[in-house]
C-alpha cells in the first residue's frame, strides 16, 4: 500500500514510517523543512514538501495514496492561544484530507488522545472530550470517524499522555524539560493521578494494524501502561537529573495544567483482543532510565 503520512519525522511518525516500510508498504511523507525532508528520504520515504496548513498539498498527497495516516500537530503549548491555533490548523487539515478520500473506501487513520473517565480506566467505547483546552481535537476526530458513512475507512488511534522512546516524548518529556529549566522535578496536585503510556515502537505497530484492517468508524487505544502515578514519573526524572522532587502549582504547566492534574488511566483490552496488538517494548518507568543527566 502507498501511504501518505503527515508528521512522519517526529518521534511517533518516524517509528510509524519505519514500521510501514518494514512491512512492505511505501511511504509518501509531508515535510515542512529541508531537515525533515532529508530525514524522511534517509529513512526510505518519498517526500512531499509542505506544511499542515497547505490544504492543497494535503489533498494532493491523499490523492496519490492508497491510504492516509495523520500524525502532525503543532507543539507550542506556551499559551491557550497557541494551543487553539494548533487545534484549528489540524481541524482544517483533517477536513481537507477527509474530503479528498470521500467515496474511495481508502483507509484514513488519524490520531486522538485517550479520554478520561472519573473513577475508572477509559475504554475504546468512551467518547473523546469535545470541550476543554483541546476539545476541538475531539470534535475534529469525531468528524473523521463520521466519514465512515461517506465511503472512507476512517479510524482513530488514541494515544496516551506519554508516547516515549529513549526517555523522550509526551507529557513525561514535558516534565523532564520543565525540571531541567526550573531545577525541580515537579508534579501537580498530590501526584497520585495516573497517566497511561506507550512506547513509540509499539504505537507504530498499532497504526499499521489500523491502516491494514481496522473497520470504518472504529477507535483504538495505543496503551501499554494503564496508568503510572505522576509522582512516580517525577521521581525517576528527579533521580536521573539529580534534582529534588516535589509538588508544584498546576499553573506551572500553562494551558495544559488542568489535563496534567487529572487522573486518567486507560485500557487497551479491546484493542489487543480485536487487532492482535501486543506491546513488547519497555514501560515508561523503565524507559525513563535513559534520560541523560
Amino acid at each position: 500500500m502507498r501511504v501518505f503520512v503527515t508528521g512522519g519525522t517526529g518521534l511517533i511518525g518516524s517509528a510509524v514510517v519505519a514500521e510501514l516500510l518494514a512491512n512492505g508498504h511505501t511511504v509518501l511523507t509531508l515535510a515542512r523543512s529541508e531537515a525533515s525532508a532529508l530525514a524522511a528520504e534517509k529513512a526510505g520515504a518519498e517526500v512531499l514538501r509542505g506544511s499542515l496548513g497547505d490544504l492543497d498539498t494535503l489533498r494532493a498527497g491523499a490523492a496519490q495514496a492508497d491510504g492516509v495516516i495523520h500524525l502532525a500537530f503543532g507543539h507550542d503549548f506556551s499559551s491557550a492561544e497557541s494551543v487553539a491555533r494548533s487545534v484549528a490548523e489540524e481541524s482544517a487539515a483533517l477536513a481537507a484530507l477527509g474530503d479528498e478520500l470521500v467515496g474511495t473506501d481508502r483507509p484514513f487513520v488519524t490520531v486522538s488522545g485517550t479520554p478520561w473517565v472519573p473513577g475508572r480506566a477509559s475504554t475504546e467505547a468512551d467518547p473523546v472530550p469535545t470541550d476543554g483546552p483541546v476539545g476541538g481535537r475531539g470534535r475534529a476526530v469525531t468528524g473523521v470517524l463520521e466519514l465512515a458513512a461517506r465511503g472512507v475507512r476512517s479510524t482513530a488511534v488514541r494515544l496516551p499522555r506519554t508516547v516515549h522512546n529513549e526517555g523522550k516524548g509526551g507529557f513525561a518529556g514535558l516534565l523532564t524539560d520543565i525540571a531541567r529549566r526550573t531545577g525541580v522535578s515537579g508534579y501537580p496536585g498530590d501526584g497520585t493521578q495516573r497517566w497511561p503510556a506507550v512506547h513509540a515502537l509499539d504505537a507504530a505497530v498499532l497504526f499499521r494494524l489500523a491502516l491494514e484492517s481496522a473497520p470504518a468508524g472504529s477507535a483504538w487505544h495505543a496503551v501499554a501502561d494503564e496508568g503510572d502515578a505522576v509522582r512516580d514519573i517525577a521521581a525517576v526524572i528527579g533521580r536521573r537529573l539529580g534534582l529534588p522532587v516535589s509538588a508544584v502549582p498546576q499553573e506551572t504547566y500553562g494551558p495544559l495544567g488542568v489535563i496534567f492534574a487529572a487522573d486518567q488511566p486507560s485500557s487497551s483490552t479491546r484493542t489487543q483482543e480485536a487487532l492482535g496488538w501486543k506491546p513488547v517494548h519497555p514501560s515508561l518507568l523503565e524507559d525513563l532510565q535513559n534520560i541523560q543527566p
